[in-house]
């Protein structure tokens, strides 16, 4: 399988080689050889699904100067959801001396990343509190070889609770599907029953660390009577958009996700973060420590807008009426075909 988020020098091989369960793929050319341009190595907890909004990446290195294949070279590692096989590849990268390493979507690969080099200068995009987590000593002054963008996820479960029961208010019993192998979860958790706490309502927390996990939770919805869902943002359920999307419409359970990469799909709602924005972020934050920056003087990014996401489709499949005020506060009101239960 070629990995088609890299794009390289001519007169060049390229391989694909499994490794532990893991794909690794890259090119290796005269160029790449001799390191005559900078190699930034992009690490990506989940598959190559994950890197689908590498064009905002792209583009932001091109606002710095930088412009793939002409002077600066990307590497992708996909751990294929095996958080345990990270450190493997990230040895492999600092072997292969990548100049910038990219972590972005998975507190994981970002805590392995930083464990296992304090020279190399590394670039997160996180859902969580990067300072809470030890990954940097202050959003202002990071002070280390790290620094990136946090998404906000954590911080975003209370207005997802929020829309959820503005479009369900009947609804009494609430479940959130979590992958209790994401280090945030905890805070996640936390917040989200304290929202619920303050109301009248009951919330269920299912996990599942698998795919196949996946099938058992939503067979557990219907026994538990769960009338609206929570997804937790994870790299586990990103992967398998299309799976919970269609699952959720089977049991016909509403449910609200952390991106549009769902609702792209069929997804009822999703409300957090524009991703190609934040990508574009991480690109130009690369780029200008490519440039000679020091990663310890880089603000940590938050984003100043999000994004909330509708598809009509959806709502009216689930005899779902969608409020004015929802519509009017929706950035965008997707009216594609369903997904079939």
């Amino acid at each position: 399988m070629r990995n088609r988020q890299s794009v390289y020098a001519p007169s060049r091989r390229e391989f694909v080689v499994p490794l532990g369960g893991v794909v690794v793929a890259w090119a290796l050319s005269a160029r790449a050889q001799q390191r005559l341009t900078p190699l930034v190595g992009c690490l990506y907890a989940g598959s190559e699904s994950d890197a689908a909004f590498i064009d905002g990446f792209r583009q932001g290195l091109s606002e710095t100067g930088y412009v793939e294949g002409r002077n600066v070279e990307i590497e992708s590692h996909f751990a294929q959801n095996e958080i345990r096989l990270l450190p493997q590849l990230i040895d492999d990268l600092v072997r292969r001396q990548v100049a910038v390493i990219v972590t972005p979507g998975s507190l994981s690969a970002s805590l392995a990343a930083k464990a296992r080099t304090r020279t190399i200068p590394i670039v997160f995009g996180i859902g969580g509190d990067p300072v809470a987590r030890g990954l940097v000593a202050s959003l202002g002054r990071p002070g280390g070889n790290l620094t990136g963008i946090t998404y906000l996820n954590v911080d975003l479960v209370p207005k997802r609770f929020q829309l959820l029961y503005e479009l369900v208010p009947q609804a009494k019993r609430f479940a959130v599907l979590v992958n209790p192998n994401n280090p945030a979860a905890d805070l996640m958790l936390g917040d989200l029953k304290t929202v619920v706490s303050s109301s009248d309502r009951q919330i269920e927390v299912v996990y599942a660390a698998t795919a196949g996990e996946i099938d058992s939770a939503f067979e557990s919805f219907e026994a538990k009577r769960v009338e609206a869902l929570l997804v937790n943002p994870d790299i586990l359920f990103a992967a398998n958009n299309v799976k919970v999307v269609a699952l959720a419409a089977r049991y016909r359970i509403p449910t609200i996700y952390g991106s549009r990469s769902f609702t792209d799909v069929g997804g009822l709602m999703s409300y957090g973060d524009k991703r190609a924005e934040s990508f574009r972020v991480m690109g130009k934050y690369t780029g200008r420590i490519l440039a000679g920056e020091q990663p310890a003087n880089m603000p940590v990014v938050q984003p100043a807008r999000f994004e909330f996401i509708i598809n009509l489709r959806t709502a009216n499949s689930l005899g779902l009426r969608v409020s004015r005020t929802l519509s009017t506060f929706a950035d965008e009101l997707i009216e594609s075909e369903a997904p079939r239960p």
